[in-house]
């Protein structure tokens, strides 16, 4: 990604690292469910006692209430036997190949998402600003004051426009690592290379390079929440080895972007 205020590396180049940051996210499974409500049964009733014959009524034999039986102590319930995990979660024992397809579903489990972020850039700048995704092919992922930058796709092209140099830089989806991020059917193992996986209690980071970044290769950590396999931040190395952190929060999987929201709004010469 690049830092919008960082002018040293040739726009070229920054502006392919920018659109490998900003899609290297995908959109987030749903929360893991929380169990069932545990439901308890009364004891069982007793039968009322019988009608007194001084009161009249039915000619009927006269029911006798059994005796009441002797109090018994409930056998204790055995523990429940642990939920399997669920189809977005890691375990031990899952190979580094098995991790890659439960983090592809993940992935691609959802169309659309947004997402609030911050970025801190190499040189410590924080950014802030607004992240939204509505696949295939669409992304608007827009900087918050002082930044001037945003970046919009359409389905077909990326545009990075600076709103103050009043300057607009168009590029095909094709020439950029947008085809690995908004197309269907993602598979990193297949759209990227993966160069390790990292599993931490808290955390569990893929780690990929890019080799079809403008300028050369570059290096991208995905960050999951190991239990939900959630997106919660990517680090981004661009091929002249300047690093960029973005985090996620308040992110929204469930309320689609309009399609007007990814128009492309281009500079007049």
């Amino acid at each position: 990604m690049i830092d919008p205020v960082r002018p040293t590396a040739p726009r070229l180049i920054r502006a392919a690292v920018l659109v490998t940051a900003a899609l290297a996210l995908a959109p987030l499974p749903g929360l893991a469910q929380s169990p069932p409500p545990k439901v308890t049964f009364p004891a069982k009733v007793p039968l009322p006692p019988p009608r007194p014959a001084s009161l009249g009524g039915s000619k009927g034999p006269v029911v006798v209430a059994p005796p009441p039986a002797a109090a018994t102590t409930a056998p204790a319930l055995k523990p429940a036997m642990p939920a399997a995990p669920g189809p977005s979660q890691i375990t031990p024992q899952m190979t580094n190949r098995e991790i890659i397809e439960r983090v592809n579903a993940a992935l691609n489990a959802v169309p659309f998402m947004s997402a609030d972020f911050t970025q801190v850039g190499a040189n410590g700048k924080r950014l802030s600003g607004t992240l939204t995704v509505l696949k295939p092919g669409r992304l608007r992922f827009e900087y918050d004051p002082p930044a001037t930058v945003n970046i919009v796709a359409d389905g077909n092209q990326v545009a990075i426009t600076d709103r103050k140099l009043k300057t607009q830089d168009l590029y095909q989806i094709g020439q950029t690592p947008l085809k690995f991020i908004l197309k269907p059917g993602l598979d990193l193992a297949r759209d990227t290379v993966v160069t390790g996986i990292e599993r931490e209690k808290d955390r569990l980071t893929v780690n990929l390079e890019d080799k079809s970044t403008f300028g050369g290769t570059s290096k991208i950590a995905l960050m999951f929440d190991p239990a939900t396999l959630a997106l919660r931040q990517w680090v981004v190395t661009d091929p002249q080895g300047y690093e960029t952190l973005v985090r996620l929060e308040n992110i929204d999987t469930k309320t689609r972007p309009e399609n007007d929201f990814f128009v492309i709004n281009r500079l007049r010469n």
